[in-house]
């Protein structure tokens, strides 16, 4: 990486290797560490650890890579392109032998996917603080951040895959299925029966979308370049079917249509492709979107033949890059041209416009707005404003019948909520569990405190059988700034103050929760977003009731805080109503 590409001239990346001809050209994994065994997580009461805080984060880690929840095992990679839970092999296995030795009241520091210290602290302190990815802003770009991962010195942990409260493609499911609710009521008179939406990607995160349409009633189609992922999704019972062809999916689309059944429909090809290809036959799509992996040329797919592409992304990544961002502008075109159509589109938060910009497509209107909206000021922003976000829960237990008792007990709490009801209803029947039994739930403020006690009382009571991890996505309420994404448009032209999640970082850290994660980069690549995450153990115990009480009400506090000083009323009503103190 020469001097003149970054402007760093004080840097030097090449102080770890001898010559600039030694540099590495691809990350150091050291594969003699890997375990012999495949890593899952370990269920039931035996603990391994000093403190079921540190055995919940080792099996919340052990978890994140287990195969059947991570994207790329072997490099340690759960989701979003690249996103990984630990740096390297060797590193994983000083991660879980620091775990295991842990006192009671000791902290362990983990760098970008290291760990890097162990401090002693307080009973009541966070076990495990992470940071991941953070670059001093005027060197935060992907191509610096891909020198020092080459180098070994840092890796990127997306949201939840480096903080290890990753649960599988369910964590996003009620987000999207909460999004697609909102274009159903904003646009279609509540309902998705009878429309169409095509979107693209079957990942981790992305291969909630097939679901999350059909929960609403819609057909959807889904685009997607690598056919084992298609699989994959149809086999987990995320995708009701795979498409032979084009042809063959546009038939089942429009008959799903007709019928007024939902049902979702799986293609193995490129949008860039495909997208054009619709505009060119007239067909009529009602939503479009996206949610491939965008954020990182080097895990976008460009066009062509699968093998070749891939083969090329590892003999030639400039030009890999240079098609995929070709690629990009093709497919970010496409979705324009639909809006142009008649079709409701929306970005859904993975830096495609961002990308399709820097590729010379203009993407913005006269007055710099996006000419499509993204899904949070779209569609999202009012359930920020109240403290709502991605609430979750996994069983440490690993027996389902815990999340199903934690279930009924979620209706118990909160018997007026219809929406709730329907999405547990919808969610026993529909969403497998993959991976340590979880759920997912938007809560707000009030929400969180009142039913993290509830499950703290459970465990205490005996009635399921193992302690309860609850956390969130970073993709919450008040634990990002993300100007492409959570935090576009903002009311006051707040988008890029990244204050706002490190100061949930602190205020979860002063509040007791068990582990907390400050991390760059997330959903929209490397100096894109500053977003944090909070995890914290219902063990049972009245000394844990009331870290639950504190954290559960910082951290949506923090969304209300960050919303009503931005001039949002509702988040300055809910403030008021709920007794959310704030200064003025």
């Amino acid at each position: 990486m020469s001097h003149s590409t970054l402007e760093t001239p004080e840097l030097n990346l090449e102080a770890t290797s001898k010559s600039s001809a030694e540099k590495p050209t691809t990350r150091p994994m050291y594969y003699e560490y890997k375990p012999e065994e495949t890593v899952k997580a370990q269920h039931g009461p035996e603990l391994r650890c000093k403190t079921w805080e540190a055995e919940a984060a080792l099996r919340m880690l052990e978890n994140n890579l287990d195969p059947a929840v991570s994207l790329v095992y072997d490099e340690l990679i759960v989701y979003g392109g690249a996103g990984r839970a630990a740096r390297n092999w060797k590193e994983y296995q000083t991660i879980v032998r620091t775990l295991k030795n842990l006192e009671p009241d000791e902290t362990m520091l983990v760098q970008s996917g290291k760990a890097v210290g162990v401090l002693r602290t307080w009973a009541h302190a966070p076990r495990v603080l992470i940071a991941n990815s953070n670059i001093v802003p005027a060197w935060s770009t992907q191509e610096y951040f891909d020198e020092l991962d080459k180098l070994g010195l840092m890796m990127y942990g997306q949201m939840t895959a480096g903080s290890w409260i990753y649960i599988a493609t369910q964590g996003i499911l009620q987000g999207t299925y909460e999004t697609f609710a909102a274009v159903a009521d904003k646009h279609f008179g509540g309902t998705l029966r009878g429309t169409i939406t095509v979107t693209a990607g079957l990942g981790g995160m992305s291969g909630a979308q097939p679901l999350a349409v059909t929960m609403n009633d819609g057909v959807c189609l889904v685009i997607e370049p690598i056919d084992a992922r298609v699989k994959q999704k149809v086999q987990e019972g995320y995708l009701d079917v795979q498409a032979k062809d084009l042809d063959h999916a546009l038939e089942i689309c429009l008959r799903s249509k007709e019928d007024r059944i939902g049902w979702s429909v799986g293609l193995t090809g490129n949008a860039a492709t495909v997208l054009p290809e619709l505009l060119a036959r007239g067909f009529q799509v009602d939503i479009i979107t996206d949610q491939t992996s965008a954020h990182d040329l080097m895990d976008y797919i460009p066009e062509g033949d699968i093998t070749e592409v891939l083969q090329l992304r590892k003999d030639n990544p400039e030009e890999f890059k240079r098609q995929a961002l070709a690629s990009i502008v093709k497919h970010c075109q496409a979705i324009i041209d639909m809006q142009a159509a008649g079709s409701v589109a929306l970005d859904y938060g993975n830096n495609l416009r961002g990308q399709a910009e820097k590729g010379g497509l203009q993407v913005r209107d006269e007055n710099g707005q996006f000419l499509y909206p993204g899904f949070v000021p779209g569609y999202i922003r009012p359930l920020f404003c109240e403290g709502k976000g991605p609430f979750r829960w996994a069983a440490l237990s690993g027996d389902p019948q815990d999340i199903l008792r934690i279930d009924r007990a979620l209706l118990e709490t909160f018997p007026d909520n219809k929406m709730l009801a329907r999405w547990i209803e919808k969610a026993q029947a529909k969403v497998p569990f993959i991976g340590l039994p979880a759920r997912v739930c938007w809560l707000g403020y009030g929400e969180r405190e009142k039913f993290g006690l509830v499950i703290n009382d459970l465990v205490a009571r005996g009635e399921v059988s193992a302690p309860i991890v609850i956390g969130r996505d970073h993709l919450d309420c008040g634990s990002v700034a993300s100007p492409n994404r959570e935090t576009e448009g903002m009311k006051d032209g707040s988008d890029a103050v990244a204050d706002w999640p490190l100061l949930n970082a602190l205020a979860n850290t002063a509040s007791g929760a068990d582990w907390v994660s400050l991390h760059n980069g997330g959903g929209v690549g490397i100096g894109n977003s500053t977003h944090s995450g909070m995890v914290i153990v219902a063990t049972g115990t009245p000394e844990k009731a009331e870290r639950l009480r504190r954290v559960l009400t910082t951290d949506p506090g923090m969304g209300v805080f960050r919303h009503a000083d931005a001039g949002y009323e509702l988040a300055q009503q809910v403030a008021q109503e709920r007794g959310v103190k704030i200064p003025r």
